[in-house]
């Protein structure tokens, strides 16, 4: 009796430490946030993130971490406050209204008191089968050639099927997901597009569109799916690529929007050009913003594109995150660390 006493407690410290040890795959480091408070955006460094919570309140990533603004007072998240890494990808909420912010060296969560890092090691180690639900959420996973889905309360690493690497100087990293028509999840890579619907991939590389990759090379910086249907390929150097169906056109080809003299390979584009796309965005009345490494914001209203420059109140021409509001007022995430509204003819500082 003693004997089967002894091998229970055994048996029970083991499953004990089992359950801990898994839950440390999970979790990097949780802890309490002590955050840093100012009256103004002090980020001098590219904004990429923009976005806004069911709270109403806005938040803007740079390369330096997080800011919060609700109205009157910034508050600050950084590597000083639990995050991952200060470089921020995407920023996102769950429906229990915790934030997501997915980070260059993984993802953190922010349930409104503390930071929750998640393990992406651990994560890569174990291979998992790719599924998706309707509440997946969804996250670059840095320089590694796969995604992270969150689900069932868990962080998975999803690497990409065997991707075939039709250029030897790109790579399947991600740099765009956007969610689609017919429960579609697109995924923009430097090498190519990789759409998901749950069962079956669709690939869009430089093979599958016939492109020469010594004279004009994928090289994709952002994606969107927009509510037509359209899926709009923004590229750094070639401009944008527009699939309808199964055809897909050189969008800014097409609109003379590339120059003659262009090497289509990311040398610095001359002005009313759009060859340099690193964000995509639709707004309520079917405007389609993007934002170009040199030439500034360009809008297209589905018959005529209006390009808007530094003469429109904007103090650079490189926009790297547009975003629309519960309002529907535009921001734009400049390369500088500024932040501006659209007021319908002109760019604004909000702060």
């Amino acid at each position: 009796m003693k004997y089967l006493n002894y091998l229970m407690i055994i048996l029970s410290i083991t499953i004990s430490c089992a359950n801990v040890k898994q839950k440390e795959k999970e979790v990097d480091q949780s802890a309490h946030v002590h955050t840093v408070k100012k009256d103004s955006l002090t980020f001098t460094t590219g904004i990429g993130a923009i976005f806004q919570d069911q709270n109403g309140h806005y938040w803007f990533g740079s390369s330096e971490g997080v800011s919060r603004f609700d109205g009157n007072t910034f508050t600050y998240f950084t590597m000083s406050e639990g995050l991952s890494d200060n470089h921020i990808i995407s920023i996102q909420e769950d429906a229990d209204g915790v934030i997501w912010i997915c980070t260059q060296k993984g993802v953190s969560s922010f349930d409104g008191n503390r930071i929750t890092n998640y393990s992406k090691n651990i994560a890569e180690d174990t291979p998992h089968e790719w599924a998706k639900t309707p509440d997946d959420l969804w996250f670059s996973a840095g320089i590694k050639e796969g995604v992270y889905r969150y689900a069932d309360q868990r962080l998975r690493y999803l690497a990409f099927p065997d991707p075939n690497v039709v250029n030897p100087n790109n790579v399947y990293s991600v740099t765009g997901l956007s969610k689609g028509q017919n429960d579609m999840l697109w995924i923009g890579t430097y090498a190519g597009v990789f759409g998901y619907n749950g069962n079956d991939f669709t690939v869009i590389n430089d093979e599958t569109l016939g492109l020469n990759i010594t004279a004009e090379p994928l090289h994709i910086r952002s994606i969107l799916e927009d509510s037509k249907g359209r899926l709009w390929i923004g590229n750094n150097g070639i401009g944008v690529l527009l699939k309808q169906g199964d055809s897909i056109i050189n969008f800014s080809e097409k609109n003379n929007l590339i120059h003659p003299t262009s090497t289509r390979r990311g040398d610095i584009s001359q002005p009313g050009t759009l060859e340099h796309i690193f964000t995509i965005t639709e707004d309520r009345q079917g405007n389609i913003w993007f934002g170009d490494r040199d030439t500034g914001v360009w809008k297209y209203d589905g018959n005529t594109m209006k390009n808007f420059t530094t003469k429109d109140g904007l103090t650079n021409d490189f926009a790297l995150a547009i975003f629309e509001d519960m309002n529907g007022e535009m921001w734009f995430g400049m390369a500088d660390g500024k932040v501006y509204k659209f007021n319908g003819e002109t760019f604004e500082e909000p702060f």
